[in-house]
This record gives structure tokens, sequence and C-alpha cells, in this order.
């Protein structure tokens, strides 16, 4: 029922948010199928992995580590509406690039964070 809220809401445009975050118990796969654009992978209530779709366009799936032990890794609290916060930063290290924060779902550019493909597709 509360799923349901979030997104009337959210369609109505009362929430901004770039992502609402689903709890799931594994990652979605990686075969190109459609699934959420953030899933949270919750284990007997511990979270183990983040995955969210490229806020840049490029069409990869981010997969961030949650596991305290390990490094990388990231911490992602969820607020009421389930809009993720993830810290640290994101950064592609792919052609993609991207460098961005995640702060009540809603995604902030670090400077040159854009990937350069958006920034050239704007100018035309």
């Amino acid at each position: 029922m509360k799923s349901l809220f979030i997104n009337i809401v959210r369609r109505l445009g009362f929430l901004k948010a770039d992502f609402i975050a689903e709890t799931r118990p594994r990652l979605p796969r990686q075969d190109g199928s459609v699934s959420p654009d953030f899933v949270l992978a919750k284990d007997g209530g511990i979270k183990k992995w983040a995955s969210l779709r490229c806020p840049g366009g490029c069409g990869r799936r981010i997969d961030l580590s949650l596991n305290p032990h390990q490094r990388p890794r990231w911490s992602v609290t969820l607020d009421w509406w389930r809009r993720p916060t993830v810290s640290p930063s994101v950064h592609q290290r792919n052609a993609c690039g991207c460098h961005f924060w995640i702060k009540r779902g809603q995604v902030n550019w670090c400077k040159n964070g854009r990937p350069q493909m958006h920034l050239n597709a704007a100018k035309k």
C-alpha cells in the first residue's frame, strides 16, 4: 500500500526524486531485462548491495558493495519515502565517467562529473 501511495505522489509531482528504492533479497540480473532504477539487496536484515541505473545515460547498472569489511564500500540509507542517500560519491571509471552524489533520491553532480556524451548532445 505504501508503494502505491509513493508512486502516486511521485507521478503527481509532489515527490521529487530521481531514485526510489526497492528492497529485494538479491541484485537484479545484468542480462538487460527491465529492473527497478534502484535496488537495495538485503538478506536477513543486513544490507548487502545497492544496484542502480547509471544516471549519465550510458545504460549500465552500477553495483555498490555495502559490506563494511570490503573496500571500496558505500552506505545507503532510505527515508520514509524510500528515497536513497548514498555515501560516499559514486565515480564511474568507464567511458561514461560519471561522478555524482545521491541525496534523498536526487542526483547531485560533482564538478565535471556529467558525462561528455550528454554535454555534446545538449549543444546540438
